[in-house]
């Protein structure tokens, strides 16, 4: 009797300690497949983005044109606010303008990414990784739609960043993969409390008004540690100063690399631990 509870035991404890592991392990195989399934949530994405605008004579470029609406009226009345030249400040609205869109989508719109795709999730056995894909995927469409009011914005002050304007490439890519991260978190919070999502929208229109979007941080003076320690700020900065001609600061860049790890280990964890009531969630 003693040597099958020490055997059982011992199993219990093998089990256990290597369930993290286990954990851990499926949700990496759950991105590998999920990245290597493209095909699928490119068209997913797209998708999304047709049956949003379907029947519409604009299409996704309803959303352009609003954007450059905003962005022409804002910009004028905050540099006349501001007593900035509008050839200087419009520009830097423009483009923080266009970022910041790209940033707060993956926030609003994570709350209902598992649950809106509770019909997919019961029905087909798909990666949840797909549903985070898709959801990037069609946030960067939307985008590259949108940056067509920052190239209008450089013809007509003939404006030319140079070659310095290709660091916001990585700059995007900065951002798309912690903007993913974050989507997947709140995906899964927002499917067990369906509060989240409000709390989410509530908090991001604060956000706005205290991220130098409409305002230089220059404007700060001695308090523009404010700004340093928005991490928003530095999301924003890092595509925003090449497309301007100018280079992010190598403080943007180690803030960067501290709130990318940060994301990844916290997602990481979370995504490993629940990862398996996701279904049973929705």
């Amino acid at each position: 009797m003693s040597d099958d509870n020490t055997v059982t035991d011992f199993v219990s404890r093998t089990v256990t300690r290597g369930g993290s592991g286990f954990a851990a392990g499926a949700a990496l195989a759950d991105l590998a497949s999920g990245a290597a399934m493209w095909p699928l949530w490119v068209r997913l994405g797209w998708n999304d983005i047709l049956q949003r605008y379907r029947r519409s004579m604009l299409g996704p470029f309803w959303l352009t044109a609003s954007m450059a609406v905003m962005v022409i009226v804002l910009g004028i009345l905050y540099a006349e606010l501001f007593a900035t030249p509008i050839h200087d400040f419009l520009p830097y609205v423009c483009v923080g303008l266009l970022t910041w869109t790209l940033i707060s989508s993956f926030l609003t719109e994570g709350g209902v990414m598992f649950t809106g795709a509770e019909s997919y999730i019961k029905q087909v056995r798909l990666p949840y990784s797909v549903y985070v894909f898709r959801s990037t995927w069609s946030k960067l469409v939307i985008f590259a739609h949108n940056i067509v009011i920052y190239v209008g914005v450089l013809l007509y002050f003939q404006i030319w960043p140079g070659a310095v304007a290709l660091l916001a490439i990585p700059g995007l890519v900065i951002i798309l993969i912690n903007g993913g991260a974050v989507t997947l978190l709140i995906g899964m919070i927002s499917a067990r409390f369906r509060d989240v999502p409000q709390l989410i929208n509530s908090v991001v229109q604060i956000v706005f008004f205290v991220t130098p979007i409409m305002w230089r941080p220059e404007l700060l003076r001695s308090r523009a540690y404010i700004a340093d320690f928005n991490p928003f700020y530095h999301l924003i900065e890092v595509v925003r100063m090449p497309l301007l001609g100018g280079i992010p600061s190598m403080k943007t860049y180690a803030a960067l690399v501290v709130i990318t790890v940060f994301n990844l280990t916290v997602v990481g964890l979370f995504f490993s631990r629940f990862r398996a009531r996701i279904s049973y969630w929705v």
